[in-house]
């Protein structure tokens, strides 16, 4: 399968900045990241003048770019205090801040958000611009959640579907091997979802259940094989919540990796996150980095 995303090894990392506290903890969380990359970081703004010219005045809008323009400065020096060796780089975009992180991300990378923004009012839920840079970007997203006053547990948790998932959880071992941790793939499966509703199909449940099993070994195997230093444990879970397992599991993850299902908008208008994908977002206990599902599998119901 070809992708149009980079490694982590050879992608810069890009985090978007509004003044907002968990903002402020992106920025950070993807510093440390990109020192762990040896990768540049670029901090983006995305102040949206252009959207506000039509209903604001010249001089309100020279003050936002102006507000705008000082946050990125003060953020930079903030950094490169903390990481003097860091390659810094800031943008300040005219358009809006969704727009602003796809370009961005489409030119350097991965791209970082916090879990809120300046408009948020809870710290558990997942900021509407989050939602919508993870729902259509065609770069890495990782939403940083859950680490405040939490220990490193040396884990990276990789949700694996089936045997398409492959990509995705080498994606995940390269994290694990930057990190200089251990691997968990995680299968979760539905028995209803596998069977329907039909109770008479429940006489297969074994044979299903086989089936699921097999899937993650062929991931598993391929993983270990194409990084055989890397410490690799693989599990299988049977729960009629998959979202419910994974955010479970995040408590013992310094991050989660997944592949982003998204589905069809109102009236097949745009994308959305697959539902499972939604809820993990708003409810992990720990940063998680989505990858966009491409090809015939990008709109997968699987």
């Amino acid at each position: 399968m070809e992708t149009t995303f980079r490694t982590p090894d050879t992608s810069s990392v890009v985090v978007g900045v509004d003044g907002s506290k968990p903002a402020r903890t992106a920025v950070m969380w993807a510093a440390a990241e990109a020192v762990r990359r040896d990768r540049p970081l670029h901090i983006v703004h995305g102040a949206d003048t252009d959207g506000r010219a039509l209903y604001v005045s010249a001089e309100t809008i020279e003050r936002v770019r102006a507000n705008g323009r000082e946050l990125l400065d003060e953020t930079a020096k903030v950094v490169t205090d903390e990481y003097p060796g860091l390659r810094v780089s800031t943008e300040f975009s005219r358009s809006d801040a969704v727009s602003s992180l796809h370009r961005a991300g489409a030119l350097h990378g991965t791209i970082v958000v916090g879990n809120r923004g300046l408009g948020g009012f809870d710290s558990l839920m997942l900021g509407s611009v989050g939602l919508d840079v993870a729902a259509a970007a065609m770069t890495p997203v990782i939403v940083v959640r859950g680490i405040d006053g939490a220990e490193e547990t040396g884990t990276v948790l990789a949700a694996v579907r089936d045997e398409h998932d492959l990509l995705y959880a080498r994606y995940a071992a390269s994290e694990a091997e930057l990190r200089k941790g251990s691997l968990r793939l995680l299968h979760v499966w539905n028995i209803m979802q596998s069977v329907g509703l039909v109770v008479g199909m429940l006489d297969g449940v074994d044979e299903i259940a086989g089936a699921h099993v097999e899937a993650l070994r062929a991931v598993t195997d391929a993983v270990r094989d194409e990084f055989p230093d890397l410490e690799v444990r693989a599990d299988a879970e049977e729960s009629i919540s998959v979202a419910g397992v994974l955010v479970e599991a995040s408590r013992r993850a310094d991050l989660l990796v997944m592949g982003g299902r998204r589905v069809p908008g109102a009236l097949g208008i745009g994308r959305n996150l697959g539902r499972a994908t939604h809820s993990v977002l708003h409810h992990a206990h720990c940063p998680v980095l989505l990858i966009p599902r491409t090809g015939s599998d990008f709109g997968s119901r699987s």
